[in-house]
């Protein structure tokens, strides 16, 4: 278990200024199982916000800049005790049926498909393995298999094409590692969150295993530590997107972001 302090920096700046912007922000630990958020600040250049759930339960806020602007700014910073359990919340069964099935980024092409008929002929899952079991076997070759490698995917790669291309960042294992878990019927769901070292956000899985959700870190081939501090969920990263907002102009844009997570002594 730790207390870990966190601090996320955004600037958006545009080479025309934008004459009115709609914002949602999804960037906020949340009280979890697993984690327990203990203080929390935010700063943004907008003269107000609202602040709620989306259909998954995710923190957000929401607002607009109805002024002429060049720059966009949102900061957050907090602290948070990590690590208080191996899992997180118990599942609802109403809830889990949108994360047995593949959806947007994850599903599976003809190569992710053959690929999993490799590892199941392998015998690298097997009928004697409980699910979590077989989730980690699925991650650990997954690691073997995939490289990571920036600046080979973009926000908008799938799994499959991921897949194709050999490598990828974090996000882009957790699709992958969703699909397969999907293809060997165990529920999953995508995670979007902060980690120790990272300097940006990081994404990782959470299984279901019996009544509980168990959280996978792909990219490093572990489970998650008390190292990791969660954001939110969702069945791909586009349930998870940190920023996303609608604006008349703004001409080419460019975006600062800062990610900072230390333990507290």
């Amino acid at each position: 278990m730790k207390k870990l302090s966190y601090d996320y920096y955004m600037k958006i700046g545009y080479s025309i200024p934008v004459e009115n912007c709609h914002f949602t922000i999804k960037c906020f630990p949340q009280n979890t199982d697993r984690q327990s958020v203990l203080t929390q600040k935010i700063e943004i250049s907008a003269p107000g916000y609202s602040e709620g759930n989306d259909g998954l339960g995710n923190r957000q806020i929401y607002g607009s800049v109805e002024c002429e602007h060049d720059i966009f700014v949102f900061h957050t910073t907090g602290e948070v005790e990590s690590g208080l359990r191996d899992y997180e919340e118990p599942a609802v069964e109403e809830k889990i049926g949108m994360f047995r099935y593949a959806h947007g980024c994850n599903v599976p092409g003809m190569g992710l498909r053959n690929y999993f008929e490799e590892l199941v002929r392998a015998q690298v899952i097997t009928d004697g393995q409980d699910d979590l079991q077989k989730s980690i076997a699925l991650m650990h070759r997954l690691y073997q298999d995939f490289k990571y490698e920036k600046n080979k995917t973009t926000m908008s790669t799938t799994a499959e094409q991921a897949w194709q291309i050999g490598a990828g960042v974090c996000q882009d294992y957790a699709h992958i590692l969703i699909a397969l878990c999907q293809m060997a019927g165990i529920p999953a769901r995508y995670v979007t969150g902060m980690l120790i070292g990272e300097g940006a956000s990081h994404a990782w899985v959470e299984v279901l295993a019996g009544e509980r959700w168990y959280p996978l870190d792909p990219t490093n081939d572990c489970t998650v530590t008390d190292s990791h501090i969660k954001i939110g969920t969702g069945r791909d990263a586009g349930d998870c997107l940190i920023n996303r907002g609608i604006m008349h102009g703004g001409g080419t844009q460019t975006q600062e972001i800062r990610v900072t997570v230390a333990e507290i002594d």
